[in-house]
């Protein structure tokens, strides 16, 4: 989303209960995340809970992986830019540019952690085989987090599965499948049947196969409504009938086949 778009959901987000976000430099909105996150910790009309810096979980990601210097800079440059003292989550954001560049570009992100700039250091949507030729170079760390797109219509089982084996945790981007299936036969007819927005059995889906769901919407309505899922737990039947609508649909991009 925009800068400004990000600025004004961050601040209904955080409001409203979340404490996580999730920028990049390829979304061009860190300056702005940073800022609506520092604006909120100030304003104790919103921050009705007190929360501090270390409360607040914030996510940035390498545009493009290149050689160890230029991706050093990056993330030093990323730490500047959203103005908040340090990352919390650091991404490769996608495993293009070759073996070469994504173990150099990772080893930049390692030593960022070592410096402080960042505190955790994870991956974005890298297949098997690029998670199987990073754990082969025998890194210092491992990725904690790998975000792929993942949602009922896209269930990627072989990487959410690895990950699982191997100790990485899965964010789940584009989990409403970006409302592409919204007003699927399944979707609608179990929204129903649990009394929730297609949206929010979705997330559901997500947070009970153990991901973690990166729901996006710049609407205050929608951004309260997704966060709201508590209320509800999908039964193993329906969970297996949601499981079964994969069509392997790409919302946006699909690198993780890529050499």
């Amino acid at each position: 989303m925009s800068g400004r778009e990000a600025g004004q959901a961050v601040k209904w987000a955080l409001a409203s209960g979340y404490q996580a976000v999730d920028s990049a430099q390829m979304y061009r909105n860190e300056a702005e995340c940073g800022k609506a996150i520092r604006e909120f910790l100030e304003d104790k009309s919103l921050n009705t809970k007190g929360l501090k810096r270390e409360d607040i979980f914030f996510t940035s990601k390498l545009a493009s992986n290149s050689d160890y210097t230029r991706a050093r800079s990056a993330i030093k440059k990323s730490v500047e830019t959203c103005g908040l003292g340090y990352i919390d989550l650091f991404l490769l954001h996608s495993p293009y540019g070759g073996k070469t560049a994504r173990l150099a570009s990772w080893k930049a992100v390692e030593d960022a952690v070592k410096d402080g700039e960042v505190r955790i250091g994870g991956v974005s949507n890298f297949g098997v085989k690029h998670l199987e030729e990073l754990i082969a170079s025998k890194p210092e760390t491992l990725p904690a987090v790998n975000q792929i797109e993942v949602h009922p219509f896209n269930t990627r089982t072989s990487i959410t599965e690895f990950c699982q084996n191997n100790g990485i945790l899965v964010e789940a981007y584009a989990p409403l499948a970006r409302a592409m299936r919204m007003k699927h036969p399944t979707i609608a007819k179990l929204s129903k049947k649990y009394q929730c927005t297609p949206a929010q059995l979705m997330v559901r889906w997500s947070l009970q196969h153990g991901f973690i769901p990166l729901p996006k919407s710049v609407s205050k309505e929608r951004i309260e409504a997704n966060g709201k899922i508590d209320f509800f737990s999908i039964d193993k039947t329906d969970m297996e009938i949601m499981d079964g609508l994969d069509e392997y649909l790409v919302t946006d991009w699909d690198p993780v086949d890529t050499d």
